[in-house]
């Protein structure tokens, strides 16, 4: 592990998670959980397995991730994030925030997996009727499916499909995150080829405001 050589919390901190790579496999870890192997790597395209190998027994060695053999009938070894890798959320957060602004532009070959929805869909989006039922809206992209579920003032996502979602929104991640940051209406998604079906209404309970995202980057 490569070191900047400073006295310097923020160095020293660089000095564990600083290498390409390295907060990303937080970033899974903080979204999946504990997983194995091949769900990491599934999580991390364009990662090479020697490297993402090497990654883990540096993070492993610094303390912020261990290994379990899981029982039958899983009987595999599953990555778990430590108590230090789990305090790491809230800069994952912050980055994820901060980050937003350089998303109105992927490029034609970005890759997206349904678990990355999370960190833009919590930031964005509030429960504003606290005392309603709960309610799911169910996120459909080529990589699968995730899930909103709104409870109890709070905002939550999951990998997976809803037993019967209050809401559907099917198609590319960009026209989803479009309609629920405030950047497009209901109408417009549609528009664009947004296959919306389900009980609308659940969009003006967590996006009260559609005029509150960030209207002023373009959606492509």
């Amino acid at each position: 592990m490569r070191s900047y050589g400073q006295f310097c919390s923020i160095a020293k901190a660089l000095d564990v998670i600083g290498d390409r790579w390295t907060l990303l496999i937080i970033r899974e870890l903080l979204l999946r959980g504990a997983c194995r192997y091949t769900d990491l790597k599934n999580g991390l395209p364009g990662i090479a397995t020697n490297l993402l190998a090497d990654r883990i027994r540096e993070l492993e060695a610094a303390g912020l991730i261990r290994r379990e053999e899981a029982p039958p009938p899983i009987a595999t070894t599953l990555v778990h994030l430590t108590e230090a890798g789990a305090e790491l959320e809230p800069v994952m957060r912050a980055l994820g925030s901060w980050g937003i602004r350089f998303m109105a532009q992927p490029a034609d070959d970005d890759e997206f997996r349904s678990q990355w929805f999370a960190y833009p869909v919590e930031e964005f989006l509030r429960d504003a009727d606290p005392g309603a039922s709960p309610v799911s809206i169910e996120l459909r992209t080529a990589s699968g499916p995730a899930v909103i579920e709104v409870s109890g003032g709070t905002v939550r996502t999951r990998i997976g499909a809803a037993a019967s979602p209050d809401l559907a929104l099917a198609g590319r991640p960009q026209m989803i995150l479009a309609l629920l940051t405030g950047k497009l209406t209901a109408a417009e998604a549609a528009a664009r080829g947004l296959e919306i079906t389900g009980d609308e209404s659940v969009l003006r309970r967590v996006l009260p405001d559609p005029a509150h995202g960030v209207a002023s980057a373009s959606v492509p």
